[in-house]
Parts: C-alpha cells; structure tokens; sequence
C-alpha cells in the first residue's frame, strides 16, 4: 500500500532527489513578505509556512505533489501539525494557524480532505487556543492520539515563569475539544538528567511497549536544541514521567513527528542546517527511525527499509580505504567497547582539502568533526550505524543518533576507517 504524508514546506518546485531523505523543494515564495514582494531567489524562513504533500512506497524515496495547506482564509501561516486516520470517517488534520503580529501564540486548526488522495484540504475552524488561566508566551504544534478512552491533542507551550509545557485537551469526535489541563511541564532550570528548556516545540505523545512516550524538541534562546524524551504513564489526564533521556545529539535533528507503521512507532526529523549549495533549497527530512524501549530508554534504529534498499555486494574495510557512492550506508563494528578508531570521510578528489567529516570513536564517546565545528554523542557497545545520504550524515549508536549537514556536491565519495575496527559499507538505491 503506498504510504502517503503530509509535511509542512515553504517552497514549490520539486528538487532532485538522489538518496533517501525528502528535500525542501526549489524556490520558496513569500506569501507578503515585510516589502509586499514574491521572493523568489531565496531561501530563508518566513511566517508564511505551507504544507507539502509526498507520497511514498517505502518511506525513503518520495514522489512530492502540489502543496496540500497554504496562507489564507484567516491564516497568516500555516504551522507544524499532525494528521491521523480514525477507524472511521474522514482522516483529520490539526495545524498550528498563526496570525503575523502575534505567531509565537498560535491556535490549532482542523482540516479534512477534499478526496481520498489528500491533495487538497478544506479548512475548518479552530479548535484549540491557550486557556486564559494559563500565561503562556509560546503556544504551538499540535499532536494528536487516542489514548484508549478518548482522542487527546497536546500543544507545546512556554510558560511566562520559564517552564516548558504541553497543554492537553480531549475529544470524543476531532471536531470538538475542550481544554482538559496541562499534561506535563518541566521548568527551564531543571537540568538532571537532561536540559529540557523553557519550551516545548512539537511535543509527540505515544504509546512505546507498554509504557507512554513524551517526546519534545528543547526550544530556549541562544542554547542548543535536540530531541529529549520522558518514560512515564498517564493517570488522569496528566503524564507522569518516571525517566527522562536525551535522543539526539548534533546540530540537525529537531521538530521530530511521530508517526506509526505496522503497530510500530517511530520519528522523522526535520534536519537543520542541510542546503542546496546553489541556494535552490533548504532543510531536509531524515530517514525514518523506529524506537524500541530498552532498559527503561527510548532507542532509535534506522527503519528496515534502510537495509532493504542496499545493493550489491558490501565492502569490507579494516584500515583501509575506498571509493563508495555518493549514498550508503556503513556498519562500523569495533574490537571491544574500549577500542579506539577514525572514520575519515571524503568527496570525488583526494586530499584533505575535500574531506567532509572525521568521527573518532575514543573513552566511550564519538566526536564527530565537520570543517570547524564538531559535536560529541555518548557510545555504548561497539557498534555504530553511519548513513551517507548526499549532503546529510546520520548516526546511530546503542542509545543515541547525531545528525549533521555535509558540505558534499559529488556523485561519489571517499570513506576511510583506521584503528580498532572494521566497517562493512553498502550502497543504497
């Protein structure tokens, strides 16, 4: 059955798409930007957001269509959402509708489609703002999932008193909610085991074995953002987290939806930072990532359809060196959890002039170099998951994943691995 999604975008001109990731189309334009212009020789952010339509077979290689949610009808920008499917009638889906002057504070909208393709949507009303008890100075994303008694919608939130929130409100049909409290909050200052900010953007509610989910991307000014989780229950309508945890490491991943295949959970990413070099497009999506509950943590694995896309026979390298293309992806397994090794990886010409990235696994930590920056991410085991995909890296460790943009234009690149350890690489179609 094809797969089919819905993805917030603000540009329209299909890019050319080589690897697994869903890229920003061509050209964004401005709905009215401040000068009252079409701009259409940039990319750059503007409230005036769209949705984009992608259909997929595999969740890795996606077909885009005509933008499905556009500016207007009382919408100045059409922000992140979600959408779902109820055992019956229509699917539903729930977006931020901002108003330029005050788009920090948004309000969740409803949607159906016009037809079963999803390519075109009639607006509905609104269905949920802040309540006035409650002072919020940021209020957007809705997540919506039936948990068990009734449909639940949770909307990321920051609090005047610098506590990060999720706001929660009830359904019995997806036309009719009321305000049911606050599902969770954690103030700013609360850093143990994890930093989890002053606001909540895209907060996802799941179900994850037995137990509930809470994922947030971290959103405070000047400070690094990620994806952090709670382990916990719900009781009453609020959820109580009994674990809290850090996903994601390196600059791109952020804005994580949660979506579901075959009963399983997982996430897609927005990733921050990937571009066209030629100024034609920007940000991405990441693979698909399933999750399983381990020990109490959230883990994340690439989907199957990752290692269902390989072809040919893999290259077994041990301080060697090799050609492979431009997407693939790499199983680097060390000799023991206290070994130490390089993966150098490089583009068309040889030299350190065309190196792209350096990871060096040492002490129990990966350090992953891109020209002058570099991030760290925690290593457990002994094997690490490197996916090449044109201009993204993505990592996947025991416990935690990185994601980071490379500068890399070429039809193939150059992967270099030294020390304890060998890689098996394979290509991807």
């Amino acid at each position: 059955m094809e797969v089919e999604r819905v993805a917030q975008r603000r540009q329209e001109d299909g890019p050319d798409h080589r690897g697994p990731q869903a890229t920003a189309p061509a050209h964004q334009i401005d709905a009215a930007d401040n000068a009252g212009r079409d701009r259409r020789d940039q990319t750059v952010w503007v409230t005036e957001q769209c949705w984009g339509h992608a259909t997929s077979h595999d969740l890795l290689h996606w077909v885009e269509g005509d933008v499905a949610l556009t500016p207007g009808e009382g919408d100045d920008g059409v922000w992140s959402g979600c959408l779902v499917v109820p055992d019956d009638g229509p699917a539903a889906l729930f977006y931020t509708t901002v108003e330029r002057a005050t788009a920090q504070i948004g309000r969740a909208r409803l949607a159906r489609p016009v037809d079963e393709t999803w390519s075109a949507w009639t607006k509905h009303d609104v269905v949920a703002e802040p309540p006035a008890d409650v002072d919020a100075v940021e209020f957007r994303d809705p997540c919506v999932v039936h948990d068990g008694t009734c449909w639940r919608m949770i909307i990321g939130a920051g609090l005047a008193d610098g506590t990060a929130a999720a706001l929660s409100y009830v359904s019995d049909d997806l036309e009719s909610w009321t305000y049911d409290g606050i599902l969770a909050g954690r103030h700013g200052s609360a850093l143990d085991p994890v930093r989890t900010g002053v606001m909540w953007e895209c907060p996802q509610l799941f179900r994850l074995a037995d137990r509930w989910v809470l994922a947030v991307s971290v959103w405070e000014p000047g400070a690094e953002r990620y994806e952090a989780y709670a382990v916990g229950d719900l009781v009453a309508g609020q959820f109580v987290a009994q674990a809290w945890g850090r996903l994601s490491y390196g600059p791109s991943y952020y804005a994580a939806s949660a979506f579901t295949d075959g009963g399983a959970p997982g996430l897609i990413y927005w990733l921050v930072g990937v571009a066209d070099p030629a100024g034609q497009w920007t940000g991405a999506h990441s693979i698909p990532h399933l999750l399983t509950l381990e020990d109490g943590r959230v883990v994340a694995r690439p989907h199957p359809a990752v290692a269902a896309a390989r072809q040919g026979e893999p290259v077994a390298l041990r301080d060697a060196s090799a050609r492979l293309p431009w997407v693939c992806d790499l199983e680097w397994t060390l000799d023991a959890p206290t070994a130490t090794g390089t993966l150098a990886i490089g583009g068309d010409r040889d030299g350190d002039a065309d190196a792209q990235a350096l990871l060096e696994v040492s002490e129990g930590s990966l350090l992953v170099r891109v020209g002058e920056r570099s991030w760290t991410m925690p290593m457990d085991g002994v094997n690490l998951r490197v996916l090449l995909d044109g201009p993204v890296l993505e990592v996947f460790g025991a416990r935690s994943t990185l994601a980071a943009p490379l500068a890399s234009t070429g039809e193939t690149r150059t992967v270099s691995v030294s020390g304890d350890g060998t890689i098996r690489a394979h290509a991807l179609r």
